[in-house]
C-alpha cells in the first residue's frame, strides 16, 4: 500500500506550514528573538480552542509568567488558527491565548492556515511534543486519536512526529492502565517509566500507590512490577522456577522498549527461549520486518 506523502511532509516541514515554532519562555528572549509575521490581528472573543487539542493542562504560574511577558512585549509568536465562520479556532498556540486573556489584550496577532482536523490534530501534536508541553497521558491519547480516526499506523506517527515507533508503541502502552493510575500520570506523581512497569501487573492502582508514597525510582518500580508478574504466572502447585539473574531481566526490559512488545527470555541448559508477545497482525509484521532487515 502506497504511502501517503502528507503524513511524511508535515514532520518534516511543519516550520514551512505555520512558521517558526517557539516558545516565548523569558522577557529577555521575547526581545532576542525575530517574530513570524502575523497574517491579521483579530480581536480575542472571536477566537476560540481546539476541543481536540491533546494539551489539556496548563500551568497557571507559568501562564502568568507568559502574561506579564506580553504586557511588556506583546504577543511575539503569532497563533495559528483556522476559519470557523466568521470566528477562528486554534491550531497551535492556546497557551499563548489563554495568556494573553491574562495580560487583558483585546487583539492578537494570528496566522490563518486552511487544513483539515486530521492535519490540524497533527500540527497540535506536533508541536507540543516538539516542546515537550505534553504530559505523557496527553501525548498518548492524542496518539490514539489519530490512529482511531484517521486510520494511522505507529510507522506513520513515528514519520510524523521524529520519534522511535517503539516510542509511539510505549506511550500507547499507557493507555490500558485504570484510571486512578493514568490520573497520577497526568498530574505527575508518576512518570511515564513508572507507568510503563504496572501496565501487565495484576493490580496497578495498589502498586502505584506504593510506588508514590514510598518514592520509588523507576528501577525499583520495575522490581516491584517484575515480582507481581512472576506470582500471577507461577502456578500454585507447581515447583517455584528458578529466578532470573539481572543480566536476563534487564536484556528483557531492553528488548522490550526497542519492540514496544512484552519479550521474555527463558534459560534451558546451553539454550533456551525468546517469546515476543504481539497482539495485532501490525505488530507481528513489524517484528518480522525487522528480523529480515537484520
Amino acid at each position: 500500500m502506497a504511502e501517503d506523502p502528507s503524513r511524511r511532509r508535515l514532520g518534516r516541514g511543519l516550520a514551512a506550514l505555520i512558521g517558526e515554532i517557539d516558545q516565548v519562555a523569558t522577557a529577555a528572549e521575547a526581545v532576542a528573538r525575530p517574530s513570524v509575521s502575523a497574517d491579521r490581528t483579530v480581536p480575542i472573543e472571536l477566537i476560540s480552542r481546539n476541543p481536540r487539542n491533546p494539551r489539556r493542562m496548563f500551568d497557571e504560574a507559568e501562564l502568568h509568567d507568559l502574561a506579564s511577558s506580553i504586557r511588556q512585549h506583546g504577543v511575539v509568536q503569532p497563533v495559528v488558527v483556522r476559519s470557523r465562520g466568521q470566528e477562528y479556532e486554534i491550531i497551535a498556540g492556546e497557551r499563548r491565548w489563554r495568556a494573553s486573556q491574562l495580560a487583558g489584550l483585546v487583539e492578537i496577532p494570528v496566522i490563518v492556515r486552511d487544513v483539515d482536523d486530521r492535519t490540524a490534530l497533527e500540527i497540535a501534536i506536533v508541536e507540543n511534543v516538539q516542546r515537550s508541553d505534553l504530559n505523557p497521558l496527553e501525548e498518548a491519547l492524542g496518539y490514539d486519536q489519530l490512529i482511531a480516526e484517521h486510520g494511522y499506523t505507529q510507522n506513520d506517527l513515528g514519520e510524523i512526529i521524529g520519534k522511535s515507533r517503539s516510542h509511539v508503541a510505549n506511550s500507547l502502552r499507557l493507555l490500558k492502565l485504570p484510571e486512578p493510575v493514568r490520573d497520577m500520570l497526568a498530574n505527575g506523581q508518576l512518570s511515564a517509566g513508572h507507568a510503563r512497569a504496572l501496565v501487565s501487573t495484576s493490580d496497578p492502582t495498589s502498586l502505584a500507590k506504593t510506588i508514590v508514597a514510598k518514592g520509588m525510582s523507576v528501577r525499583d518500580a520495575e522490581r516491584l512490577a517484575q515480582n507481581d508478574i512472576k506470582a500471577q504466572s507461577e502456578p500454585t502447585q507447581a515447583p517455584r522456577a528458578p529466578e532470573k539473574d539481572s543480566d536476563t531481566l534487564a536484556l528483557e526490559r531492553s528488548l522490550s522498549d526497542a519492540l514496544g512488545l512484552d519479550v521474555k527470555i527463558n534459560h534451558k541448559g546451553g539454550g533456551g527461549q525468546i517469546r515476543i508477545s504481539y497482539r495485532t497482525l501490525e505488530q507481528l509484521e513489524e517484528v518480522c520486518r525487522l528480523l529480515e532487515r537484520r
